[in-house]
């Protein structure tokens, strides 16, 4: 990547990050107490939902720039294109580089799967606004599919010392979890979060790319 491209990508992802989660950092508060095994009234409600709002919007614009830039720059110098049978390697490659999550590993492959389509099936490349379609599709997506390892995240975080989960073990969380609420269980809040996730990814990639576009 030319460092032009760079800049672009790293201002472009910042301003992404600090609008999507001045957006919705409610949303993500009420699920999270959604998934609470306290239950959703004893874990809060909707008291105190913007608390914490500030720290959260500093700190997502150098995530959020990090990202960008690093998924960017491995995406360049692996093999892609709508073409190449290897793109959606290369896209969770370059997604896993930037943000170390399964979440990732499934978005961007299908944002940038839609995309080559949709460019396909009209000719030319996706404005932002299309480009903000697909991200709101394949963050949907991959929320509902991610949504048991995020129970199992939040219950760990919100698990008493001493407890079972306070040890850390995705798996055996998953497992209790399983055992006492079933599959009901384990995708606690899945609407709230794919419905954020959802409009979280029209918000962040639809952003991102019209602000990348500008710039360039």
């Amino acid at each position: 990547m030319e460092p032009r491209e760079s800049w672009a990508a790293l201002a472009a992802g910042g301003v992404a990050g600090v609008c999507v989660d001045l957006i919705l950092f409610p949303l993500d508060t009420v699920k999270t107490r959604l998934q609470s095994p306290q239950g959703f009234r004893k874990a809060g409600g909707f008291r105190g939902i913007y608390a914490g709002v500030p720290s959260t919007a500093i700190g997502s614009f150098p995530n959020a720039a990090a990202f960008f830039i690093t998924y960017e720059n491995v995406k360049s110098l692996l093999p892609h294109g709508s073409s190449s049978y290897l793109s959606p390697a290369t896209h969770m490659v370059a997604a896993s580089l930037g943000e170390v999550i399964p979440f990732s590993l499934v978005q961007f492959p299908l944002w940038e799967s839609l995309k080559d389509l949709w460019s396909w099936k009209q000719g030319h490349v996706v404005d932002s606004w299309q480009s903000a379609v697909c991200g709101a599709f394949a963050g949907g997506f991959a929320a509902a599919v991610t949504t048991p390892l995020d129970v199992a995240k939040t219950r760990i975080m919100l698990a008493k010392a001493g407890s079972s989960n306070a040890r850390g073990n995705v798996l055996a969380a998953l497992g209790g979890i399983w055992r006492t609420e079933g599959l009901s269980g384990l995708f606690a809040g899945v609407v709230p979060r794919m419905a954020a996730i959802s409009l979280g990814g029209f918000i962040f990639l639809g952003t991102y790319e019209k602000i990348r576009q500008l710039l360039l």
